[in-house]
């Protein structure tokens, strides 16, 4: 270990160049491994099927090619009984315990009280926030919940809330390297770790704090200083929310007039049947006021309709026999829940952001019959700048694509439970268990404690951790099962054999032998942050666990046959992949900003481009000064 500056100066120093080995030979094997890889590879970036399907695919072709991939049956379903696997699945089971009580919910409120008005202490408040809570809580829910106390901070500051959102999601890759249980990737890298061909234990819980706590800093740092020179305010300060969806031309008023031959049909039969481009929002009659599902309804003389068109097709709706066109309507956030009387379900208008793990990615408001199964109306589309507003129907969603709905307070209070999507506007509270907050921090302390001191491994932890969410109370049983990203475990199950496959046929030592003679001559050093470059690029088109899979086995045989410490360049591998920090599609957190904060692609590459840069020597040299190489 290297316990200082000036050892570490006096390390670079003497540090000599590292040798370059024979390259393994290129066997059929190793090319059957590459082949199912590559087609895996394209498979992730273009996403024609979710990821945890092509994962699975993986395990199939193995398997099929078990003469060359050595991989049996028995060996393709490995990674549903590993432990990294499980102890992923009942973290999430913990992360929503503590999310059904409102703990960071709770600690965002107080965030709002301390910050105030200064725009630079809202800034560090929600970076540290969000960093903090992300060590030992997933950080998805953690952004989910920091979105709207960004939009209510940027509010009361009048700014933009682009000016917050990127340095959370950030914040919280940052946060997940302070504990192993901060990331599904730490989890992972440790089970493969584990194994008796790497360095045969797995990670303690607090084994590499040290490292994150340096690496948060300075992002933190990095976030608080530099970022507000380098975001730009995408979404201006708003008033309303059909301002910033440029709603108000797109949502008119018809009238069904005495003796309209649409009287007696259904406003779906209707609509149809017209040659303009209309879709029925609402439907008012007399005093009441219907927002979903009103497809069925039969139309009366004198029922008003507001309807969703385009600017060209206003004046169209003129020429259509029996639809008047009543003035345009100004349609506020709160428009809908004054019209009409109590007999009215109240109207609202709500921003929902598709969840990156649920199940509307691919599929459109068509085909996923949004309007009924939600009980709500979507009337724009807003994915990064570019909003939408025709055609939305058989448009397929994206992971980030955020939806203006409206729907009534209970509808929306629904949907602030369902994982597949994100309320990011602060129009509703969920009822949160606040009473069992004390419990299920005691819950997760437990778990945290008793796994760091070595008493019992993570993986009983916190199973016992989960049981005990249920068996208090702070859980219903049923809501475990909803609380797992499924996708995430199918992912790593599948990808576990994969990297069995590379180690087993010498695939792994190829690549290695190549990383190599590729660098022959280069410090060792330099290596190691050649490696974490290398892998925080990849996992911008990879998922963060895929990297790990595919980079731990060849940076292990690259550190031993230069002679170097394996578990630094495992360990740079590993914080490599926790920050994909140039693209929106990256890391799931950054799909969630992507479209509240109105941004550009390219914002993030702005931001995150220095930010990686920087990290890479923090990251490269604090391995150096802890562990060394």
């Amino acid at each position: 270990m290297v316990g200082s500056v000036r050892e570490l100066a006096f390390a670079l120093a003497i540090q000599t160049p590292l040798q370059a080995t024979e390259t393994p030979a290129l066997t059929t094997d190793v090319l059957v491994v590459f082949a199912i890889i590559a087609v895996a590879v394209v498979l992730f970036v273009t996403q024609p099927v979710p990821l945890d399907v092509t994962a699975l695919g993986v395990i199939v072709a193995l398997v099929v090619l078990e003469p060359w991939t050595t991989i049996s049956p028995d060996d393709g379903i490995v990674g549903f009984a590993n432990s990294a696997t499980i102890t992923v699945l009942m973290m999430f089971v913990l992360s929503e315990g503590v999310r059904r009580t409102g703990a960071v919910q709770l600690l965002a409120e107080q965030l709002a009280t301390f910050a105030g008005d200064d725009e630079r202490r809202q800034l560090g408040s929600v970076i540290g926030v969000s960093g903090l809570s992300a060590g030992f809580v997933n950080n998805t829910p953690v952004v989910a919940l920091m979105i709207p106390v960004a939009d209510e901070l940027a509010q009361r500051t009048n700014t933009s809330p682009s000016r917050l959102l990127i340095p959370i999601s950030y914040a919280s890759m940052l946060g997940g390297m302070l504990t192993l249980i901060g990331t599904s990737t730490n989890l992972l890298a440790s089970g493969i770790v584990a194994r008796p061909e790497y360095l045969g234990r797995q990670f303690t819980m607090f084994e590499f704090t040290a490292l994150g706590v340096l690496v948060l800093v300075a992002g933190s740092i990095y976030l608080l200083v530099v970022t507000p020179y380098l975001l730009p305010e995408r979404i201006e300060p708003r008033e309303e929310l059909t301002d910033e969806f440029d709603l108000a031309s797109y949502l008119t008023e018809v009238v069904i007039p005495e003796g309209s031959p649409l009287v007696e049909r259904t406003v779906r039969e209707a609509l149809s049947d017209v040659d303009v481009d209309l879709e029925a929002v609402t439907l008012v009659r007399d005093t009441d006021v219907f927002g979903a599902s009103i497809g069925e309804k039969e139309l009366v003389a004198g029922d008003v309709l507001v309807v969703r068109t385009g600017r060209e097709a206003v004046l169209d709706v003129t020429e259509v026999e029996g639809l008047e066109l009543l003035a345009r309507l100004d349609l506020g956030d709160a428009d809908l829940e004054t019209r009409g009387d109590e007999r009215a379900t109240p109207q609202s208008l709500a921003e929902v952001i598709v969840a990156p793990d649920g199940g509307l990615v691919g599929q459109t408001l068509a085909s996923s019959n949004f309007r009924e199964r939600y009980d709500a109306t979507v009337l724009a589309v807003r994915r990064g700048p570019e909003v939408v507003h025709a055609r939305m129907d058989q448009r397929p969603l994206r992971a980030g694509d955020t939806l203006l709905v409206q729907t009534s307070t209970e509808a929306l209070e629904r949907l602030a439970d369902n994982r597949d999507v994100i309320v990011a506007g602060d129009v509703t509270r969920p009822t949160y268990r606040r009473s069992k907050l004390p419990l299920a921090l005691a819950i997760v302390a437990g778990v945290v404690a008793i796994a760091a001191l070595e008493i019992y491994p993570i993986l009983v932890t916190s199973i016992a951790g989960a049981v005990a969410m249920v068996v208090t109370g702070v859980l219903e049983p049923g809501e475990i099962y909803g609380a797992v990203d499924w996708g995430v475990i199918f992912l790593l199950a599948g990808l576990i054999p994969l990297g069995l496959a590379m180690e087993r046929t010498g695939a792994a030592a190829f690549l290695a032998g190549l990383a190599v003679s590729g660098a022959g001559g280069l410090n060792t050093i330099v290596v190691l942050g050649l490696f974490y470059l290398f892998t925080a690029v990849l996992t911008e088109l990879l998922s963060n666990n895929a990297s790990v899979v595919l980079m731990i086995p060849v940076a292990f045989d690259a550190a031993v046959r230069i002679g170097a410490e394996p578990y630094s360049f495992v360990l740079a591998v590993v914080f490599a992949a926790s920050t994909p920090l140039l693209s929106p599609v990256g890391y799931q957190t950054n799909l969630m900003v992507y479209g509240p904060g109105g941004y550009e692609f390219t914002d993030f590459a702005r931001v995150g481009a220095p930010l990686q840069l920087i990290l890479t020597v923090v990251t490269t040299l604090g391995i150096v000064a802890i562990w060394g190489v």
